[in-house]
């Protein structure tokens, strides 16, 4: 019978129990010794853990769970003992172990400092109100055998198809041959100790049997349960990001011992949580308030924790003022935007659905302020609308009274531009075609299409709940527009010819005067002949006329 001891890294022992590896009549053949009640692997040197019913011990009606060994000489002795309504355990040993045992929460044999020395069966008797049971483990040194084979047999241990190499330390291989005095035919045997590590967890090991009258013979490839205690711990925050008000979040803590451990304490804002077989732990509804430093570490170990930060974001938002809000022309709009946010907030605002850059200037308004604003307020996951609806009144007010013709000539066409609000009503006095009205942003265009016969006076009146305001042109008939036309072409002419002889009595005037400085100088008179005198008094009166 064989067995296969596995020592693991790190000065690590791993105990493990390996299938026997026989080569008998040339045939390699593979079996479980019958003695195997359990396997069990820890690192030398360090914690090896023990496992009671591979983890399940949580009988209904639990009184007590007990752990006790098989001694060197074969006699049983007391380890320790736990009861299921106390914290702590009762040490009976008296040997090496007093110091050097202890009980983990799920009922696990926790051994220190472990060594070749615990290489023994180990029993875990659990007593409950209905029941009595045990549950041993046996830890044995393992060896490959190849029997009666002349010439002997080589005996090779592989890892991963890799053949292992004694070099006295970490891989130490024992080998022996014996020789049956009857048959005269060899056995070899081979012990193999091994220190492994957690980069061993998947490997693979085989013992071959090489031999010169036929093929290698290879046992079925072993992987072995490295188990080594936990050396960090990790917290991680199961939830939607960002985390809101009112969410659920689960904290989950995580282990990378091996098996990795299943209770923990939870650290929850100052406040020590312990969870049983689970690894976590769930705040329900969060609020701002559960903003803070959280915390997960092994029941046995508060030293070894990880940490992490719970951000719950929340916004909140006032806006002044808010639903329907009405003012009068030319007045004052104070507008207060309040907010509180975890992180800083984003404002944009909106008009009408139209974007704005910022907020208008409300300090004087005007009609074309009105509308409906909307403001967003957002940050990561969170978005707060709030809006108000302007309404500007104001009465009515005429800005101008316009007319011109058609574009055939036949029509007058009259705009009365008013401002005001609400819409204004208009009133001509007298009767004609309304062309088109239109109000833009509290601005009123009224026309109106008219054919006079005479000559009026036009009124535009406008008028809303607020007041009114009246406006007067003056239209003419289009038989008088066009006498009036022709009064002023008339009269242009007129005027054209009476320039025209103001202008050449005033070049011949110009003429006669220099003539007569000539005369001066032959000695005739300053006011020139009688003749001269008459022509130009004529000229003057004609001038005049």
């Amino acid at each position: 019978m064989s067995h296969l001891t596995v020592i693991s890294a790190d000065a690590s022992l791993l105990l493990c129990l390996m299938p026997a590896c026989h080569l008998k009549q040339d045939v390699l053949v593979l079996y479980f010794p019958g003695s195997c009640v359990g396997t069990v692997i820890g690192l030398y040197g360090e914690t090896i853990e023990v496992p009671c019913n591979n983890g399940i011990n949580k009988p209904d009606g639990l009184i007590f769970t007990k752990w006790k060994y098989v001694k060197d000489d074969g006699s049983p002795g007391d380890l320790l003992v736990k009861q299921a309504q106390k914290d702590d355990a009762t040490v009976s040993a008296t040997d090496g172990y007093k110091s050097r045992v202890s009980i983990a929460a799920n009922s696990s044999l926790l051994i220190t400092q472990g060594s070749l020395v615990d290489q023994r069966v180990f029993t875990c008797m659990v007593v409950s109100l209905t029941n009595l049971e045990e549950h041993s483990v046996e830890l044995k040194l393992g060896e490959c055998v190849a029997e009666s084979a002349n010439p002997a047999a080589n005996l090779i241990w592989m890892k991963n198809n890799q053949p292992l190499v004694d070099d006295g330390k970490t891989i130490i291989i024992t080998s022996a041959i014996t020789k049956d005095p009857v048959t005269g035919l060899s056995s070899t045997s081979s012990r193999l100790q091994y220190t492994a590590s957690k980069e061993d967890v998947e490997s693979q090991f085989t013992c071959t049997a090489k031999h010169v009258m036929g093929p290698d013979q290879v046992s079925a490839p072993e992987t072995f349960p490295i188990h080594y205690p936990t050396e960090k711990v990790s917290l991680q925050v199961v939830s939607q990001s960002p985390i809101r008000e009112g969410d659920d979040v689960t904290l989950k803590c995580q282990a990378d011992g091996n098996p990795p451990p299943t209770s923990f304490n939870f650290n929850i804002k100052g406040k020590k949580v312990t969870v049983m077989d689970k690894d976590v732990y769930t705040l329900t509804g969060v609020t701002r308030a559960d903003t803070g430093v959280y915390k997960c570490s092994l029941l046995d170990n508060d030293v070894m924790e990880s940490t992490q930060m719970v951000t719950v974001s929340f916004l909140d938002v006032s806006l002044t003022p808010t639903g329907k809000v009405l003012k009068k022309h030319g007045e004052k709009l104070e507008v207060s935007l309040e907010k509180n946010a975890s992180t800083e907030a984003k404002v944009a605002w909106k008009k009408d659905n139209h974007k704005l850059d910022k907020l208008p200037d409300f300090s004087n308004l005007t009609y074309s302020d009105a509308g409906l604003y909307v403001c967003d307020v957002s940050i990561e996951g969170i978005k707060h609308s709030l809006s108000f609806e302007l309404t500007v009144e104001g009465g009515p007010k005429i800005m101008r009274l316009t007319k011109h013709r058609s574009n055939d000539g036949k029509h007058k066409i009259l705009t009365c531009e008013a401002e005001g609000s609400p819409k204004p009503d208009v009133q001509w006095s007298v009767n004609g075609t309304d062309d088109e009205t239109t109000y833009v942003n509290g601005k009123a265009t009224y026309k109106l299409t008219v054919v006079p016969s005479k000559n009026l006076t036009v009124s535009c009146q406008v008028t809303n709940k607020l007041g009114h305001d009246m406006r007067d042109i003056s239209v003419f008939s289009q038989k008088n527009e066009d006498g009036a036309e022709q009064a002023k072409v008339i009269v242009g002419v007129v005027v054209g010819l009476s320039l025209a002889a103001a202008l050449v009595g005033l070049i011949y005037w110009i003429c006669i005067k220099k003539t007569r400085q000539g005369s001066w100088k032959t000695g005739e008179k300053e006011a020139g002949t009688s003749e001269e005198s008459k022509k130009l008094e004529e000229n003057n009166h004609k001038a005049d006329v």
